[in-house]
């Protein structure tokens, strides 16, 4: 027994270490485009992309962070590089879907408010808009097309920020090339990310102002980056074998102790669970619903069959 959980140990400690082990090179400057033909863009139907805010023929330079800006004192965490560009507009600003496509994610997303993600197969990228609203109609699921209206800028206190430590009403705009199924929720390969401590082009994220007025998409789409399986998915195999193993250690246990109603409560918990980290749009999740009907189905099977075999009075 010593032996196996020291295997497992070892090898969890690996997987962690190769996920934690990526390349933190510097990142070069990234210039913003031109965007002085935005208005253009959006009336242009024949256009693959439009950028998601009207009115924008010059960036406020002073206030916005840029595509790979690097943190330190005036814009987010010290060596961190920022994965998207920020658009500054009052609250209530319409936002508009920057590309045909589906929405693969619409929900709370902690500091960014409420947040939308959007799949483009055609030009396999997806959208990122974050710092949204969640008190104002916004959209939840469904296809959209190009210019549709799928929310509003959150107020200081809603959009990521509260009462005590308000946040300026922007927009977070972020492009990155795949889907996001094609990518974990946790580490720094994660789809929601919003500063990074890898080069954001390494890892797929794209200059939104650069991919909009190039309005180019390659044969076959743009493409996704080189990484492996354990530099992208570490973090996530490291806590679903943490899991697998802690289930198997209760489902042990309690198949030998004869504790069916400790199997049907673990079943409960880790329905909960599950269901918190599918608000998250972690696969993980579905790896706790799948322990979590394991569970229930032994438990609730003990449970009939020791009510059915209690002698009656």
């Amino acid at each position: 027994m010593f032996n196996r959980r020291l295997l497992t140990s070892s090898i969890l400690l690996i997987l962690l270490l190769a996920a934690c082990a990526q390349s933190t090179g510097s990142c070069p400057p990234y210039p913003r485009a031109d965007i002085s033909e935005a208005a253009e863009f959006a009336q242009d139907d024949q256009l693959p992309f439009r950028f998601p805010l009207d009115e924008l023929n010059s960036y406020e330079a002073s206030l916005s962070a840029n595509f790979c800006t690097h943190g330190g004192e005036e814009f987010g965490p010290t060596g961190e590089y920022h994965a998207a560009e920020d658009f500054f507009r009052p609250a209530g600003t319409p936002v508009y879907a920057m590309a045909n496509g589906k929405v693969s994610f619409s929900g709370p997303m902690g500091g960014y408010g409420w947040l939308i993600i959007i799949d483009h197969p055609q030009a396999n990228l997806y959208s990122l808009y974050g710092h949204l609203s969640p008190s104002r109609w916004r959209i939840e699921s469904g296809t959209v097309e190009k210019g549709l209206l799928i929310a509003y800028l959150g107020d200081a206190d809603e959009n990521g920020g509260s009462s005590k430590h308000p946040m300026t009403p922007h927009l977070h705009f972020g492009v990155r090339a795949g889907q996001r199924a094609n990518y974990p929720s946790m580490g720094e390969w994660r789809w929601q990310a919003g500063w990074v401590k890898l080069c954001p082009m390494d890892i797929g994220w794209l200059s939104p102002s650069q991919v909009i007025t190039n309005q180019q998409i390659p044969d076959g789409g743009f493409p996704q980056p080189a990484g492996g399986l354990v530099a992208k998915w570490g973090i996530e195999l490291l806590l679903t074998g943490i899991y697998l193993f802690g289930a198997a250690c209760i489902l042990v246990f309690a198949i030998r102790k004869n504790k069916p109603f400790i199997l049907v409560l673990s079943g409960v918990i880790l329905i909960a669970a599950g269901w918190i980290f599918h608000t998250k749009g972690t696969k993980m999740s579905y790896v706790l619903f799948g322990m979590a009907i394991l569970f229930l189905a032994i438990g609730i099977h003990k449970l009939i069959r020791r009510f059915t075999k209690m002698p009656r009075a």
